[in-house]
């Protein structure tokens, strides 16, 4: 079914090196400049069509990017994985899982100064109400809402790193041997999460395996799409496992 584009649902955040530890950077022609070699490259976007909102953020490399910067994206992917695989009670609200994306950070004495995620509406507001993911977010979570899973780490005069699915909330099924019922989120942002700034060393092995997972559904649902060989090509590459 075709599901064309209506309009932007808001206006693309896109910065690299400094601009990107902007976390809502608006490029002016005094501020425009090229992006260098070396530095990391951060745009956030989406889009209005009929049957739903959609918001994304990808960083990605530029050249050969820094140890500690591609360090400081694994600690944000951790963070996005662990909203990702959460499993939580009915009754939980958005403050009590948005430590789970900002645990890897805290442990290496960083933080982002956002909310984890906010809730995203159907061809309507992208920031919609009122569930969301922050110290802040009382609203009880339930099954049907969509939310942003977008964990960040910013170093102001340097690099910003943001990585940012939608997530649905579902019923999970019951955990062998738990006593209360659970629910968990959907993942339905089909994208690539640039392996060459992940180093794998610092992921555990289930979150490596969410990688691998994500990105084999990731070339599967998008290689239909695709027309062209070159692209086709660099979707192969972009999407191949993680290995020790």
């Amino acid at each position: 079914m075709q599901n064309p584009l209506k309009d932007i649902s808001f206006d693309t955040i896109s910065g690299a090196g400094a601009h990107a530890a902007i976390m809502h950077y608006r490029v002016t022609t005094d501020s425009d400049q090229a992006i260098a070699d070396g530095t990391m490259f951060l745009i956030d976007s989406g889009g209005q069509y009929v049957n739903g909102t959609t918001d994304i953020t990808r960083t990605v490399a530029i050249g050969t990017v820094p140890d500690e910067q591609r360090r400081f994206f694994t600690l944000v992917l951790k963070g996005m994985i662990a909203i990702s695989t959460a499993r939580f009670p009915k009754g939980s609200r958005g403050v009590d899982l948005d430590p789970l994306a900002r645990i890897a950070l805290w442990k290496a004495g960083a933080d982002f100064a956002h909310g984890t995620g906010h809730g995203v509406g159907s061809y309507l507001s992208v920031h919609e109400g009122p569930q969301r993911i922050s110290r802040a977010a009382m609203q009880e979570l339930l099954p049907g809402m969509i939310l942003s899973n977008e964990p960040g780490y910013y170093r102001p005069g340097a690099f910003g790193i943001r990585i940012e699915n939608l997530v649905h909330i579902f019923e999970a099924t019951n955990i062998e041997g738990g006593d209360l019922p659970m629910l968990g989120f959907t993942t339905l942002t089909f994208c690539p999460i640039d392996r060459r700034l992940i180093v794998t060393a610092l992921l555990t092995d289930e979150e490596r395996h969410w990688v691998n997972a994500y990105h084999a559904e990731t070339r599967a649902k998008l290689m239909p799409l695709i027309e062209g060989d070159a692209v086709r090509e660099w979707l192969v590459a972009a999407t191949e496992p993680l290995l020790r």
